[in-house]
This record gives C-alpha cells, sequence and structure tokens, in this order.
C-alpha cells in the first residue's frame, strides 16, 4: 500500500512539472523563470532546494554518531551560506542581471577565468547530485519491500525527474519546489509528532540527547581539532556561495528585495527544519535501540527510514516519505538544472558562435540529459555516504571560485591576474595536500587551497600586471551597467571592452 501511495505522489509531482513547463519560451524561461518569481516562491525554492537528501538520511545518521559537532557543516554551514548570499551577495548579482554565475567571472575577470570557475562548478555538482541519486535508490528499495533494487530505483528516479527538469527548467523546478516545501513541513512535523509520542515526549529525547553530550558544539582545546572544525564550516559556507543553485534563485527573483529577503527566510527556516530529522533519528535510540545498534555501524542513512516502516502507522509512513521524496526531488531537479545551464552558457555556447535563443534552449536540454546519466553513473558507483558526499563536493569551488567572487564585488583592486592566481594557487595546493598530506593532515586539503587562493589573489592583484586587465570593470559592473542587455549577456561588448583595455 505504501509503494502506491509514493508512486501516485511521483507521478502527480512529476505532472505538475510537466504543466509548468508551458511558460518555459526562451533561454531566460528555462534558466531563471524569466525572474519573475515572488517572495513566496524564491523563499520555497531556496528552502526545498537544500532540504534533500543529506538533511533527512545523512545528517541525522552523523549526528547520532558524532552529536552536534560532527554536523557543523550541514546545518550549520549550509544555512549560514544561504544567509550571508542574501546579505551580501544578492543585491550585487541581481542588479548585473547575469544569466550564469559564470558571466561573472567572465565580465570581471575574462574568458580564461570563466571557463576555469564553470568547469570547478560543474564538477562540484556530481557529489552534490550523486547523493540525491543514491537516496531515491534507498528510498524506491525501501518502500518496495526490496522488489526495486537500489540501482533500477537510481535510474527511475533520475529519469523521472528529468522529464520536467528538462522541459520546465527552472519554472518547473520553482512551482515543485514551492508544492514540495508544504509537503516537507506537513510531513516533517506530522512524523515528529508521532515519533515523539512513542519516545516519551520531546523533553524526554532532549534530556538523553544531553546526557549523552550529543549537543556539544565546540571541539576540544586541541589545534588539530579545531582546525579541522573551522574547516568544515567553511567547506560549505563558503564553498556553496558560488554555486549556480543558489545564484539562479538570486536571479529568478522578481526584485532585489525579493532575491535578498528571500536569500534570507529560506536559509533561516532551512536551520530550523534541519533539526528535525535529527530529533527522529535521536528519538530511535529510546524507541528500538536494538535496531540502532545493529544500524549504526552498517548503515547509519538506514535508521530513519527503519524506524517509521516498523513503528509508524501508515499514514506517518505515507508523510514521512512524502516529505523524504519531496526532499530529495526538490533538490535534485535544481541540481541538474543548474550544472547543466552554466556549461551551455559558459563552455558550449562560445564554441557554437551564431546561436539563435532557440538553438541555445535546446543545448540546454540535451547537457541537462547527459549530466543526467553521468551522475546517475557516478551515484552508482560511489562508495561515500550521503553527508561525505555533499560536504565533499564543495571543496572545489571554495579553493577556485569564492574568493574571485568575493573580490571581484568588493575589491576594486582584484585584477584579471589576481583571479587566475588565485584559481591556480587555490587548486594546486588543493590537489597538493590532498595528495601528499596523508588521510588526516594537519590542515584540511579545502583550508589549506582556500588560504592559498586568497594569497594568490592578493598578491596577483598587486605586483606589476602581465595579464590585460580593465581598470573600470569594477564600477561598471556594480553599477548594474549591463542591465539592460538581452538576459544580461554581452559577448561582443564585454569583447570590445578588453580590446580596449588591451
Amino acid at each position: 500500500m505504501l509503494f502506491w501511495f509514493v508512486i501516485a505522489y511521483w507521478l502527480i509531482s512529476v505532472a505538475i512539472g510537466l504543466i509548468a513547463a508551458t511558460r518555459v519560451h526562451n533561454t531566460k524561461d528555462f534558466a531563471v523563470a524569466g525572474r519573475h518569481l515572488p517572495f513566496y516562491m524564491v523563499t520555497a525554492t531556496v528552502f526545498a532546494t537544500w532540504f534533500g537528501s543529506e538533511t533527512v538520511l545523512g545528517i541525522p545518521a552523523t549526528f547520532l554518531n558524532e552529536g552536534l559537532h560532527g554536523v557543523v557543516a550541514d546545518p550549520f554551514g549550509s544555512s549560514l551560506c544561504l544567509i550571508l548570499v542574501g546579505l551580501f551577495f544578492a543585491a550585487p548579482l541581481y542588479r548585473m542581471n547575469l544569466l550564469t554565475i559564470g558571466d561573472f567571472y567572465k565580465r570581471r575577470y575574462g574568458r580564461t577565468a570563466e571557463v576555469l570557475t564553470t568547469l570547478a562548478i560543474v564538477i562540484s555538482y556530481l557529489g552534490w547530485v550523486g547523493a540525491q541519486i543514491t537516496a531515491l535508490g534507498l528510498v524506491f528499495n525501501v518502500v518496495s519491500g526490496g522488489e526495486v533494487s537500489r540501482l533500477a530505483g537510481m535510474w527511475i528516479g533520475s529519469g523521472t525527474i528529468l522529464i520536467y527538469t528538462l522541459f520546465g527548467g527552472m519554472w518547473a523546478v520553482a512551482i515543485t519546489d514551492f508544492l514540495q516545501m508544504i509537503i516537507i513541513v506537513i510531513g516533517m512535523l506530522w512524523i515528529g509528532g508521532e515519533v515523539s509520542s512513542m519516545a516519551g515526549g520531546v523533553g524526554a529525547v532532549v534530556n538523553h540527547a544531553l546526557g549523552e553530550g550529543k549537543f556539544a558544539f565546540l571541539p576540544p582545546a586541541d589545534p588539530k581539532e579545531m582546525i579541522a572544525f573551522f574547516a568544515a564550516a567553511v567547506t560549505m559556507m563558503f564553498g556553496s556561495i558560488p554555486q549556480q543553485d543558489v545564484f539562479q534563485r538570486v536571479q529568478s527573483a522578481k526584485s532585489e528585495k525579493i532575491a535578498v529577503w528571500g536569500s534570507v527566510l529560506g536559509g533561516s527556516l532551512y536551520f530550523v527544519f534541519a533539526f528535525v530529522p535529527m530529533f527522529l533519528a535521536y528519538s530511535a535510540t529510546l524507541i528500538s535501540p536494538d535496531m540502532v545498534a545493529r544500524l549504526i555501524s552498517s548503515d547509519s542513512q538506514m535508521i530513519l527510514p527503519e524506524l517509521v516502516l516498523s513503528k509508524a502507522p501508515l499514514v506517518a509512513q505515507v508523510m514521512f516519505f512524502g516529505a523524504l521524496l519531496s526532499a530529495i526531488k526538490s533538490c535534485a531537479s535544481a541540481t541538474l538544472l543548474a550544472p547543466s545551464v552554466t556549461f551551455t552558457e559558459n563552455i558550449l555556447k562560445p564554441a557554437l558562435p551564431h546561436l539563435t535563443d532557440r538553438k541555445l534552449l535546446f543545448w540546454m536540454r540535451v547537457v541537462t540529459f547527459g549530466f543526467t546519466v553521468l551522475v546517475t553513473v557516478y551515484a552508482m558507483y560511489s562508495k561515500a555516504s550521503i553527508f561525505k558526499m555533499v560536504e565533499n563536493a564543495y571543496q572545489i569551488t571554495l579553493v577556485s571560485a569564492f574568493v574571485p567572487l568575493l573580490c571581484g564585488l568588493y575589491w576594486r583592486r582584484a585584477t584579471n591576474q589576481g583571479a587566475l592566481a588565485s584559481i591556480f594557487c587555490g587548486i594546486g595546493v588543493w590537489l597538493a595536500v590532498h595528495l601528499a598530506g596523508g588521510e588526516d593532515p594537519f590542515v584540511p586539503a579545502q583550508l589549506a587551497g582556500l588560504a592559498a587562493s586568497a594569497v594568490g589573489m592578493v598578491v596577483g592583484s598587486l605586483v606589476k600586471q602581465l595579464v590585460h586587465h580593465d581598470i573600470h570593470v569594477h564600477e561598471r559592473l556594480l553599477r548594474g551597467h549591463y542591465a539592460a542587455e538581452p538576459h544580461g549577456i554581452a559577448h561582443e561588448g564585454i569583447g570590445a571592452v578588453h580590446k580596449h583595455g588591451q
């Protein structure tokens, strides 16, 4: 019975996504919903995109093993990322009227920086989308009682999400995200009430967790532990900022004010509701300690689904798995769309000159299809946990794209040479520590890479400039110099600016 409820919900949500596809007429509609999303929809799509499989399955499993200290990356770092985007990045980026985050690097630093950062951003999505595909396989396997294998579940899930993302783009993602946010909130609160009553109430669960030291947040007073804690926090806090999915939600807003406060409220809601699955999973230690002891070392991601299936009534099961599927679908559709749009606009389009908007839309869909197949294959062979897949995904953008974005907006002396030095130094040091630093280096690779990226930007920008740089580009961008141009894309104009500087 549960399986057929899940199938019915799945088909209805796909149908809604396909209906939303009727709003897509050009690349701007496909990529940023024509910049028409109202406040409630921006808030919903920010929240729903981040409330993914790692929030429901990965974070609770990590919390059971390591306590609050172990989840500093997510939800603490990730929710702060969204709030920081709203407060410091949304307004200036919205005024630039760009189609992709790669367009910012192109305008601020030139074609080479655009290509390098775009490739880093696209690669980073492998882990995040892979985590959602892995979770889809797990859910279909669980609700079918093992009749659908995890592998088959991955292909069924990714294939059906692809259908409405392929045709509806950001419009389909935004409308389904809004509906899925409602289901996530209702489902999580419903199952929270059911589980709380089984565990003896919220107070009993919280007091037990306090007694076990699960709410200890800060690391021990040991230099290595403190550095590792800080590195985990900044990986998602800063590494998630230069991402196309975050940028799309900013650019899809109807106004600058909506872009700012939609991000802030969406991030705040995410932080609050991310604690519900942690509460549910810890309740399992009181309700079914034998089951937790059996799964904690073998497959801790299964603790929450197993608890719901074995202890909750059918209605609660439907609400939980409906919320879980909503979380996965909203996250997966957004993270399939984002890298596909970025790759098409910033890598493929310059290689295929004279593309009409209709042809560009066609190629965005082709790339979306190809990326879906790629990440599904990646998820099939990845051995990492859902939480680790997501946490590791942002290391490459942290060390290559964050510093150029921050300095490009807030440091007028940042130059093309500084950006290239930042990218190469960040990635170079990150790779060097990974390859030569052992499994547990004193300074984690992503933190060393971030420091090298910052040094590269400052030194590269202040020494003698061997790479061309237009000294007025910073002021023009912040004034929204290109905002009136179609889609915010001005390939010829930018080229003229750079040639003039030469």
